[in-house]
């Protein structure tokens, strides 16, 4: 019952969602996903008003089935939030604690509110504050982690807490991984890892590299890469925090930020896409501890149908 409800409210066909991840999500992925039947996603993180606004529009022409827009609130723009509403069929937030302003500027604007959690009263609050969906995220998950629990435990926990549709992520890579939380009451499930490596992703081919060279057991938690998000932990190849402990010099390289040229600094928060250039192998390569199962470079579609298989 709960499966039918996040298809049914989000109008797509299979209960897998992208996970937000800027610089990875390029539209290409995105609508790959959307048009395989699931939720494809698009990173509004450091953007402009105008280049998410036309970013989205680009991405309509490469899908006519629903979308969402992630959003990091440590780095918010209220003003590309009303844009992500007006344009998209949910928006998302991570990684802070719900905001009902937030939540009304969304609703006002006709689309979903999704927050991702960490904890039992973070998916309590999310409900009382009037979010239509929940993305449960287990210590499992790469990139930046909210929580310190896993997923299994986590899920229990919210799925006893709250009534509204929860979905889950966290290490989650295969069919049966995702027949396993949807029969364990998920709504759908939230994967990005197993992205990383699609022909559409935005990742530099060192990243994917690294990611296809990497078993189950080679991502650490850390704060490694805390320049510009200080006091967060992430999950990334082990690889990466050696190559960067070794680096002499304080930057690592170049990125291209919607549109803009940046230097990143030693231990930046910034993971390497296709346009950038420097120490590749010293910046942060976030990865979920799924990361063993991605052996190859595929197309979404045919991810996506791998991943479906089981439901």
């Amino acid at each position: 019952m709960t499966r039918k409800l996040f298809t049914q409210l989000v109008g797509c066909d299979v209960p897998i969602q992208l996970a937000g991840m800027p610089g990875i999500n390029t539209i290409d992925l995105a609508a790959a996903v959307s048009n395989s039947g699931g939720l494809g996603m698009i990173s509004g993180t450091h953007m402009s008003p105008e280049y998410l606004s036309d970013t989205i529009e680009n991405l309509k022409e490469l899908t006519s089935q629903p979308f969402g827009v992630n959003f990091l609130m440590p780095f918010l723009d209220k003003d590309c939030v009303k844009i992500a509403a007006s344009k998209s069929k949910l928006v998302e937030f991570f990684y802070g604690d719900p905001d009902l302003s937030l939540i009304e500027t969304v609703h006002k604007g006709e689309a979903l509110v999704c927050w991702q959690i960490g904890s039992k009263k973070e998916a309590i609050q999310a409900e009382k504050a009037g979010c239509d969906l929940i993305v449960t995220q287990g210590v499992e998950a790469g990139g930046h982690v909210r929580g310190n629990i896993k997923l299994s435990s986590l899920l229990s926990e919210v799925l006893n807490s709250v009534n509204i549709p929860v979905i889950a992520a966290g290490g989650i890579g295969t069919a049966e991984d995702v027949a396993e939380v949807l029969k364990a009451g998920a709504s759908a499930v939230r994967i990005g890892t197993r992205f990383l490596a699609a022909k559409e992703s935005g990742a530099h081919p060192k990243y994917v590299q690294a990611v296809i060279n990497a078993g189950a057991k080679d991502t650490v938690l850390t704060e490694t890469f805390s320049v510009g998000w200080p006091n967060a932990h992430h999950r990334v190849l082990k690889s990466c925090v050696e190559e960067v402990n070794e680096f002499e010099g304080d930057i690592v390289g170049e990125r291209d930020l919607a549109g803009v040229k940046k230097p990143i600094p030693k231990g930046s928060i910034a993971l390497p896409t296709k346009e950038t250039t420097g120490n590749i192998e010293a910046m942060a390569l976030y990865a979920s501890r799924s990361v063993g199962v991605v052996r190859e470079i595929k197309s979404a579609a045919d991810i996506m149908t791998e991943l479906s298989k089981e439901i």
